[in-house]
């Protein structure tokens, strides 16, 4: 499974240093396995399956979407989608 950021989420990722980023990207590493591993929960008050990941103060905000592969195949994969990443405080805002 790939993975694809929005803009704003690979720009906060990309602030923090480098033992908060190491963490994230274990526990976005865990969500691509099946069955996702972490504290997830559906969001409520949004139609679209997003889907938040706790990290102690931290919240990943994210979906999985089926996009057709990146090669020349016509054939769908689903891609791990990450929407927003923040602190507990701000992130909901």
């Amino acid at each position: 499974m790939r993975e694809e950021f929005s803009k704003g989420a690979a720009k906060v990722i990309e602030g923090y240093d480098k033992p908060t980023k190491i963490r994230l990207r274990k526990h976005i590493d865990d969500l691509k396995k099946d069955p996702p591993e972490g504290d997830i929960k559906p969001m409520k008050g949004y139609s679209d399956g997003r889907l938040r990941l706790r990290i102690g103060k931290f919240r990943i905000i994210h979906n999985y979407l089926m996009k057709p592969k990146e090669d020349e195949s016509r054939e769908m994969e689903k891609v791990l989608y990450i929407m927003d990443v923040g602190s507990r405080g701000d992130i909901y805002k």
